[in-house]
C-alpha cells in the first residue's frame, strides 16, 4: 500500500506578505547603498582625472532672529560663493550643485 504524502499546513497570507515586504525593503536598501557607492566612485574618478569634481554657487545667507514678541526678524548678509560637488548626492561635506543652485537663499536660524 502506498503512503500518502504528508501535507504541510497552509502558510497564512499575512506571513507571505510580510516576507515580500521584507524582501522589498532589503532590495531598496541595497539599491540605495549601490547608488551612493556608484556616485561616490564617479566623484573619486573625477577628482583623480581632474574633471571638474567641484563647483561653486553664489548663495544669499539669511539670518532668522527670533524676537521676544514671537516675531522673526530677517537679516541679510552679503552673497557668498559656496563650494559644491558635481554629483547626485552630497559627498565630502558639500551639497550637490544641482540642489544648491535651486536653493540659493539659505536661512540660518539663531
Amino acid at each position: 500500500m502506498a503512503e500518502r504524502p504528508v501535507s504541510s499546513p497552509a502558510v497564512p497570507r499575512w506571513l507571505v506578505l510580510r516576507r515580500y515586504a521584507a524582501r522589498a525593503v532589503l532590495c531598496l536598501s541595497a539599491l540605495a547603498v549601490l547608488t551612493y557607492l556608484a556616485d561616490y566612485g564617479v566623484l573619486r574618478y573625477r577628482i583623480a582625472a581632474n574633471r571638474a569634481p567641484f563647483g561653486s554657487v553664489t548663495v544669499q545667507p539669511l539670518y532668522a532672529v527670533p524676537q521676544k514678541n514671537h516675531r522673526t526678524e530677517y537679516l541679510l548678509e552679503e552673497p557668498r560663493d559656496q563650494t559644491c560637488v558635481n554629483s547626485l548626492l552630497p559627498h565630502m561635506g558639500d551639497p550637490p550643485c544641482w540642489y544648491l543652485s535651486r536653493h540659493k537663499e539659505q536661512q540660518i536660524n539663531l
